[in-house]
C-alpha cells in the first residue's frame, strides 16, 4: 500500500459518521444547555434579587434580609447524601452563623413538597426555597453542564454565596467541597 493511499484511508476512517445515539446525545445537550456559560455574580456586585417559596409554602425574597447578612447556598438535590451532610451542617452551626447576625437559605430546583420532606425529617432551622422555574440558579449562574458517570446533564453546581447587610456579594464558594464548609464560611463571616 502506497503512502497516498494509507493517508486517504486514514482520512475516510477519521470522518466517519456519528452513530445514531451520539446524534441524540448531542441533539438533547444542545436543547438543554444554555447558549453560553452562565455568569456567576462576583465579590461586589449586587446580588440578584428574587422571590421564592419556602417549604412552608410561604415566599420570601431577599429583599426581606436586608440588614442581615444572607448564607445562601445552592445544592443539586434534596435528601442526597452530599446534600443531607451540607444541611445538616447548616443546622449544626446555626448558633454561630446566628452569632454573627445571618440567615441560611438552601436553594434547589426541587419542590415545595421535596424541602418540606427533607426538612422535616432532618429537623433543618432554616428555610429552603423552590426554585422549581430554574431561575435563580440561572441568575447566580450555577446551572451548568453536568457530569456523571460519562453522562452529561444540566444541573445545579454546589455553590455558597456569603451576601453582605446591603445586598451585596462578599465572598463566592463555587464547586464546595461540603467536608469542612461551614468552617469556610464562619471564617468569612
Amino acid at each position: 500500500m502506497t503512502k497516498a493511499r494509507s493517508k486517504k484511508a486514514t482520512a475516510k476512517r477519521d470522518t466517519k459518521k456519528p452513530t445514531r445515539a451520539a446524534k441524540v446525545t448531542k441533539a438533547m445537550a444542545a436543547r438543554s444547555a444554555p447558549a453560553s456559560e452562565p455568569r456567576m455574580p462576583k465579590p461586589g456586585e449586587a446580588a440578584p434579587d428574587f422571590r421564592l417559596a419556602t417549604d412552608e409554602g410561604r415566599e420570601v425574597s431577599l429583599a426581606d434580609f436586608r440588614g442581615k447578612k444572607v448564607v445562601l447556598y445552592f445544592y443539586p438535590k434534596d435528601d442526597t447524601p452530599g446534600c443531607t451532610v451540607e444541611a445538616c451542617s447548616f443546622r449544626d452551626g446555626s448558633t454561630d452563623i446566628q452569632a454573627k447576625g445571618t440567615v441560611v437559605l438552601g436553594v434547589s430546583v426541587d419542590s415545595v413538597v421535596s424541602h418540606k420532606r427533607f426538612r422535616e425529617k432532618y429537623r433543618l432551622n432554616f428555610p429552603l426555597l423552590a426554585d422549581t422555574e430554574k431561575r435563580v440558579v440561572e441568575a447566580y449562574g450555577v446551572w451548568k453542564m453536568r457530569s456523571l458517570y460519562g453522562r452529561s446533564f444540566m444541573g445545579t453546581e454546589r455553590t455558597t454565596f456569603v451576601i453582605d447587610e446591603n445586598g451585596k456579594i462578599a465572598k463566592v464558594f463555587p464547586r464546595v467541597k461540603v467536608d469542612g464548609h461551614l468552617q469556610e464560611v464562619l471564617g468569612v463571616l
